[in-house]
């Protein structure tokens, strides 16, 4: 076991029955596994909802967005939730009100069914993963933190890439609908293992009455914001007044809930949990990972659609070998940090995933499925070291009395993180393509040699083939046409694979704020 590998001040207190710490592991991160998959299971299904149920294009992207929101709302949540009615006990309501949401999915007979069981999913969904990483917490005592957290990180990492794997699997060789239906059995056994496993609560002291007012500023707040990330791009941004009005209602819901929840006694979310410097510092560069890790599989299944010609199976298998890196990494990272501090191994990890990225932007328009393999798997084990590393150093010193609502804050910057940046990165898309695209259409059309050159191989080809000098005129500049744009949109994948590389960078003075996730006392208020 990863002895010294963190710091904790929360041991886990002595119970009447022992408490076997790993089938409590294996319970909370089943459930977690569940969420995670979810998150991304749905991406490769959406022309085949699509055309099941009658929607438009601009509608369907909802399947997506409605259960993000849903999510980043009842994440900060979640400490509140488990503190009122029992951390067992909410993580089974969440895991059977998931189950149930899975199964309305699958059965759902028009689109606006779908959706709104879809935020059904998203809120009981957004209980399972801060609760997890909770519980673990609490669980495990320091000398075993490393490898408790190294296999919930397998779940986080692993999954966003499983997802598209086991998605594509499954629409092209079943049903759409079994994406969903695929959670009855996982749901069912996670919660006879969550019942076995995890320790009956304790006696609730009666609590005060619930601040709805701030839960409602909360949803309208963090919910405006998730949709401005999920449809900002579809929408044009600024441009539409919806956004407009979105940015508006977040500007004014979230600051109104920082008031509240800074001058009420009992909040439901308590924000002073961030006078933890290491809490505070590691929120942003777990923002940074979000950006990294969600971007990116964004990124790369896309360019393999639209530059390869993939499938939605071949774009999971392509995911595969990253994702399976990513279990082996994790246990190997556990072990690393039982000698090594975490902000040392966190620099080793920002240097591998740095390292990927630019080594992805690299790409070209004959770029092949061999060429991605190695960058996507270094990626996966900068991701590993970067983020096991980051939870030690950031949720290690916090106390355990207020370990909950950390973790909860905590996955909701990874969450968002991921939200920004999809959002970022298909804005970035969309504008440097354009700006490429204008870049080598003013070079083709200057007359350039090279570009003369093409022109008269490509019409030489058509004419050889018994088109007319005009007709294989036309069909040349159309081939050219569609050349310029293939470069400028795979040049535009660079830009993209570039800027989160600096982006890490930038970031990674933030690690001198953190705490050393190794024999180190508690981070105190400041």
């Amino acid at each position: 076991m990863a002895s010294s590998a963190v710091s904790v001040s929360h041991a886990p207190q002595s119970v009447a029955k022992p408490v076997n710490k790993w089938a409590v592991a294996v319970a909370v991160a089943t459930g977690a596994l569940l969420e995670v998959i979810d998150t991304s299971i749905v991406n490769v299904a959406l022309p085949q909802i699509q055309a099941s149920l009658g929607a438009t294009l601009t509608e369907v992207s909802w399947v997506v967005s409605s259960y993000a929101v849903a999510n980043v709302i009842t994440l900060p949540l979640s400490a509140w939730l488990g503190q009122r009615f029992g951390k067992k006990a909410y993580f089974v309501f969440s895991l059977v009100s998931f189950t149930v949401a899975s199964m309305m999915c699958g059965m759902a007979t028009s689109f606006t069914m779908l959706v709104v069981a879809r935020v059904l999913q998203g809120l009981a969904g957004g209980g399972l993963l801060a609760k997890a990483q909770a519980i673990l917490f609490e669980t495990f005592p320091r000398e075993e933190q490393a490898m408790a957290q190294a296999f919930f990180g397998i779940i986080v990492i692993a999954g966003p890439a499983i997802g598209p794997t086991l998605g594509g699997y499954l629409v092209t060789n079943v049903d759409w609908r079994w994406i969903f239906f695929i959670n009855l059995p996982v749901g069912i056994a996670a919660v006879l293992l969550t019942l076995a496993a995890l320790p009956a609560d304790p006696p609730r002291v009666k609590g005060k009455g619930v601040d709805w007012f701030a839960i409602a500023l909360l949803a309208a707040g963090l919910g405006s914001l998730q949709t401005i990330l999920e449809e900002g791009n579809t929408e044009d941004w600024f441009d539409s007044r919806f956004i407009v009005t979105l940015t508006i209602t977040m500007v004014v819901a979230l600051g109104t809930l920082v008031w509240r929840l800074l001058t009420v006694e009992d909040p439901v979310v308590d924000l002073r949990v961030l006078r933890y410097r290491s809490l505070s510092a590691g929120s942003v560069l777990s923002v940074v990972v979000g950006i990294a890790l969600y971007g990116t599989v964004f990124a790369i299944p896309l360019f393999a659609q639209t530059m390869l010609g993939f499938t939605s199976e071949q774009t999971g298998m392509l995911l595969l070998p990253s994702a399976l890196a990513s279990a082996v990494a994790m246990p190997l990272a556990g072990r690393v940090l039982k000698v090594v501090e975490a902000r040392i191994a966190l620099l080793g990890g920002a240097t591998f995933l740095v390292l990927a990225l630019f080594w992805l932007s690299d790409l070209s328009p004959q770029t092949g499925e061999g060429d991605l393999y190695w960058p996507l798997i270094i990626r996966s084990f900068g991701t590993v070291m970067m983020f096991l590393p980051l939870t030690l150093a950031a949720l290690g010193p916090i106390p355990k009395e207020d370990i909950s609502k950390a973790t909860g804050f905590f996955s909701l910057t990874r969450q968002l993180g991921g939200s920004i940046g999809v959002a970022l990165l298909t804005t970035l898309l969309a504008r440097r393509e354009t700006f490429h695209r204008s870049v080598l259409i003013e070079k083709v059309s200057a007359n350039s040699a090279l570009a003369l050159e093409r022109l008269a191989s490509f019409r030489a080809m058509f004419m050889s083939k018994g088109s007319t000098f005009d007709d294989a005129q036309a069909k040349a500049m159309a081939l050219l046409d569609r050349s310029v744009e293939a470069q400028a949109l795979v040049m535009s994948f660079t830009d993209t694979f570039v800027a989160t590389g600096i982006l890490i960078i930038v970031c990674l003075p933030l690690v001198a704020l953190l705490g050393k996730g190794k024999g180190a006392a508690p981070v105190s208020d400041h």
